[in-house]
């Protein structure tokens, strides 16, 4: 039995060795799903930031598209408002010219004539250059708005584009991140199964092996109380072989008295008289009754056998067990 009880007390060990293994698994699953909580949560917030500065850069954008949709349109006013003036201008040019030609004024001076022609020539050349000058500069500022305005729509246009393709990138590992957390989740599910498969299969054999422990307590018990009784009815048989072996050295010594007066003369056994033999015995076991041991003896008389019964000892018995027959 104690090598059942070691046994057991293995298997219960090794049990709690498993489902301390089992605690410590389920602990680091739950630091790892606490772990990639947190990155999914940062990985939210990034996103979040992502798409806030997408909606920033498409607002930009748009101001952007605006601001040039506003520049083209005074590009355009401008324009207009060159060819008319240039239109003015040549109506101005054309009403001296008219003018000019319908009055001939002359006078007479010492001096020699003005060239008006010349004078107006000049004129109209400094106007040209003026309106020439105007619309360059005009083209040129409008050039400078416009590229300015492409470069921001197109410096726009690539923070969108890595805005979008972040936000694809975000996107894709938020569902990574998403189809691992769940995947986490159903192996944490499983394992805490499995713990609590285990936990009730180790309650239920550690309740098993402590029936099995006391079963076997109480057979062990049995067998002591048996052994016990075996050892009593051990004591008491020895007891019975000794005062057995008492009665037979009595008988013995009773008989070697017999057949020393037997050897006598019949006429002289009726004035033999009747001896008695007191045997001592000693307490072989406590809770055992003193018992009288009855010696029938028999006497010769005149050739006659006479039986006379007197107590010839005591002897100890276990008042339970009976007296065997001789």
């Amino acid at each position: 039995y104690q090598a059942e009880l070691r046994e057991l007390r293995l298997r219960l060990d090794q049990l709690t060795a498993n489902s301390a293994r089992l605690e410590v698994e389920r602990d680091n699953l739950a630091q790892d799903l606490a772990t990639v909580r947190q990155k999914l949560q940062d990985e939210t917030n990034l996103r979040l930031e992502a798409e806030n500065n997408l909606a920033a850069y498409r607002q930009e954008a748009d101001e952007a598209t605006l601001a040039r949709l506003d520049l083209e349109r005074k590009i355009e006013s401008l324009e207009e408002e060159i060819r008319f003036l240039r239109k003015i201008h040549e109506e101005e040019v054309r009403e001296l010219q008219e003018q000019l030609a319908r009055q001939q004024v002359h006078v007479e001076l010492d001096v020699a004539k003005p060239d008006l022609t010349a004078a107006l020539k000049e004129i109209r050349t400094q106007y040209e250059a003026m309106a020439s000058s105007n619309m360059h500069e005009a083209e040129e500022w409008y050039r400078s708005k416009f590229a300015d305005l492409t470069d921001a729509a197109a410096r726009n246009a690539e923070l969108l584009r890595q805005a979008k393709h972040e936000a694809n990138d975000y996107r894709r590992q938020l569902q990574s991140l998403t189809c691992d957390l769940e995947s986490l989740r159903g192996t944490n599910e499983s394992l805490e199964r499995q713990m609590r498969e285990q936990e009730e299969r180790h309650v239920r054999e550690a309740a098993s092996y402590q029936e099995a422990l006391a079963r076997l307590e109480e057979e062990g018990q049995s067998l002591k109380d048996e052994m016990a009784r075996h050892l009593q009815e051990y004591q008491d048989l020895l007891n019975v072989k000794l005062a057995l072996d008492i009665e037979i050295a009595t008988y013995r010594k009773l008989l070697e008295g017999e057949e020393n007066r037997i050897t006598i003369p019949v006429q002289t056994f009726s004035n033999l008289q009747i001896r008695e033999t007191s045997l001592d015995t000693k307490s072989v076991s406590e809770g055992h009754l003193k018992r009288n041991i009855v010696v029938k003896t028999v006497e010769m008389r005149d050739g006659e056998a006479a039986p006379a019964s007197e107590p010839l000892g005591l002897l100890l018995l276990n008042p339970s067990k009976p007296l065997p027959h001789v």
